[in-house]
């Protein structure tokens, strides 16, 4: 099934032009940068602050909450004084609940994003309901009847719309015929889609968001899918939805964003973080600088056989007997001679110190690589006795050799009367074509590290499939060498290995950059926890905050991190409001959630466990709350 334009270079898929005011999005645009204000709605002089500054920050389009007609009738005043003030800056409202709303307000905007899971249909209650096809086709008529007005309103103004489907809002409807799925987020969107059509409306744009990178992914290229079998050619506006602050929340939108930059897919984008809006612009840029490098690569020529987009199903591996590495995902570093001589390199790697000797933790690394040869036995062999693996190109007794295809035909030949199921080597490669990957079985390496230096991530697809189809389980370290600030690496790693980790391939990483190892170390984890890979730490769950929200989310955020992220494989989820809270929180464990002013509520899963809780008292019910699930720990005091 197609899905983008090109599984072997960045080609960006066609799409007609949607303006949205002055802006064109899709066509032959370059990709826009939105954002969305944290302001009240009703502030008109602080959201149009907000706004200017985001304008100034390289900021294309942004968006306003809408709860209702008071703050409908306040974009009045904000798109007034936005033009008085000689910005131009197309305005959005963003409308849940209450389509009365969205015919008052688009007298005075760009554009209008419903949500098509709860802009007829009541907030989800999870229950089960037996939709048969009449009952079915009823409830899309009514969905007609309420949503034809905006369209015919829309084209008779020039207003552009979003059709913005949120994982974490399907309707009961949607779950019962299609479940909580990428499926079920794009019927949702194309229920409505067929009526902008039926209408003759086509100024529209879908988004298909989730907190999930993997969920996020799936869905857009359900959607491409889709539109390619039906000759579609509506532009996309890309986004991973509560993915949180600081670098998680930049690695979660990279990984889910940049993996559809990568296949072509998308036209607008938007980096949701938990912090001020004029912070998001900066990650957009680097997204679409490190896009535009990669559409100037040349293209490789292969057919895939054997990676399926709706169904991705890790390698069988065969792992390696003498080597430390971890079946979630490995993580390795580099060290040389200056790191084994400070005082601090045990623990940069993770590991804890008891007498002098390490001691391996959750997040303690693997693999060890001295690229210097400098082996400092007093120091690295202990940690070969906790399992971590040292590897060197430099031959030497207590090293695994790391070698490069002409190096490991040597040794093999050297060492073959050696060679048996006890001895461990590397096979490092690089830029080698098919051809030469045909020695591989017969040299039987312990595992592979793939570093290719152009066009990482459709070379990478290239050597999955031929091993895929070769039925070889060799494990494979994916190693990309980065000379870039720490904030394009951030974006870059997480882009390139994300594209590859939520497609299944690859079992570990390797960042070659010349950075402080135990922030390589960080930041490798990070990469896998957000592919869901492998959990070190808690998982947070949390939106950027807009015009609904409950309570100061930045700082909430910020303390309910502080005491509760060292519980690793635990998913919280922090809401401002309930628009996104239960749904979106399908993907948590627990969840904390504005119910009211002053008010939280408390969920496991979907569930609400606890409501109405005075905002002094709701951090302790919630750690509460983890004690009576089993779920916490104390907090490691070294």
């Amino acid at each position: 099934m197609k899905y983008c334009e090109s599984i072997a270079q960045l080609k960006r898929r066609p799409t007609r032009e949607v303006m949205v005011g002055p802006v064109g999005v899709g066509g032959n645009n370059p990709i826009r940068i939105q954002s969305m204000t944290t302001s009240n709605t009703r502030d008109a002089e602080a959201t149009t602050q907000q706004i200017m500054r985001l304008a100034d920050a390289g900021c294309e389009i942004a968006r306003v909450t809408v709860q209702g007609m008071k703050e409908a009738d306040s974009c009045e005043a904000i798109k007034n004084g936005l033009l008085q003030k000689g910005y131009s800056i197309p305005l959005v409202a963003d409308i849940h609940f209450f389509p009365p709303a969205a015919m008052r307000v688009i007298d005075f905007v760009d554009k209008v994003r419903i949500n098509p899971g709860n802009f007829v249909d009541k907030r989800a209650s999870f229950k089960v309901i037996d939709y048969d096809d009449y009952s079915y086709a009823q409830e899309l008529l009514k969905i007609e009847e309420k949503f034809t007005p905006l369209v015919e309103k829309c084209k008779s103004l020039k207003r552009a719309m979003r059709i913005g489907t949120n994982h974490g809002s399907l309707s009961d409807r949607i779950m019962n015929r299609y479940g909580d799925t990428p499926a079920g987020m794009v019927e949702s969107a194309l229920e409505f889609a067929r009526i902008c059509r039926k209408n003759d409306y086509h100024d529209f744009i879908f988004s298909m968001k989730s907190s999930n990178p993997q969920v996020m992914i799936l869905a857009y290229r359900l959607l491409v899918a889709e539109m390619y079998r039906l000759g579609w050619d509506y532009p996309l506006h890309l986004g991973v939805t509560e993915a949180g602050e600081g670098e998680d929340g930049r690695i979660k939108s990279a990984m889910g964003i940049g993996s559809l930059l990568l296949d072509g897919i998308g036209d607008t984008i938007r980096v949701s973080l938990t912090e001020d809006p004029w912070h998001e612009i900066d990650p957009c840029r680097r997204l679409i600088k490190f896009t535009q490098e990669y559409s100037q690569q040349n293209e490789l020529i292969f057919e895939e056989h054997c990676r399926d987009f709706q169904n991705i199903e890790r390698r069988a591996i065969i792992y390696p007997k003498h080597i430390g590495m971890h079946k979630d995902g490995t993580v390795w570093v580099s060290a040389s001679k200056n790191n084994q001589e400070d005082s601090l390199f045990y623990q940069h790697l993770g590991c804890e110190v008891q007498l002098g000797r390490p001691q391996p933790k959750i997040s303690s690394i693997d693999g060890l690589v001295i690229p210097d040869g400098h082996f400092y036995k007093q120091v690295l062999q202990p940690l070969q006795e906790i399992g971590i693996s040292i590897f060197s190109s430099h031959t030497q007794e207590g090293v695994v050799p790391l070698l490069n295809l002409i190096e490991a035909r040597q040794y093999v030949n050297q060492h073959k009367f050696l060679l048996n199921s006890q001895t461990s080597w590397a096979l490092a490669l690089s830029d080698e074509s098919p051809d030469e990957w045909e020695t591989i079985p017969s040299l039987q390496p312990s595992l592979i590290i793939f570093h290719p230096s152009s066009s990482r991530v459709f070379k990478a697809r290239r050597f999955f499939d031929w091993l895929k189809q070769n039925q070889i389980g060799i494990p494979v370290i994916l190693n990309f060498h980065y000379s870039c600030s720490q904030e394009d690496l951030v974006i870059q790693a997480s882009m390139e290995y994300g594209a590859l980790f939520c497609d299944g391939l690859g079992e570990g990483i390797w960042l070659d950059v010349p950075q402080d190892i135990n922030y390589l170390r960080h930041l490798s984890f990070n990469i896998l926890q957000a592919a869901r890979m492998r959990m070190v730490k808690t998982d947070f769950i949390s939106c950027p905050s807009c015009g609904r929200t409950l309570f100061d989310l930045q700082e909430v955020t910020k303390r309910i991190r502080e005491r509760t992220s060292h519980l690793p494989g635990v998913k919280i989820a922090i809401m401002g409001c309930i628009v996104n809270g239960p749904g979106e929180m399908a993907d948590a464990d627990f969840g904390y959630v504005g119910s009211k002013a002053g008010m939280i509520d408390l969920y496991v899963g979907k569930e609400c466990v606890q409501k109405n809780i005075p905002f002094a008292e709701a951090d302790d019910k919630l750690v509460e709350l983890l004690k009576s699930h089993g779920r916490w720990q104390e907090p490691c005091l070294t």
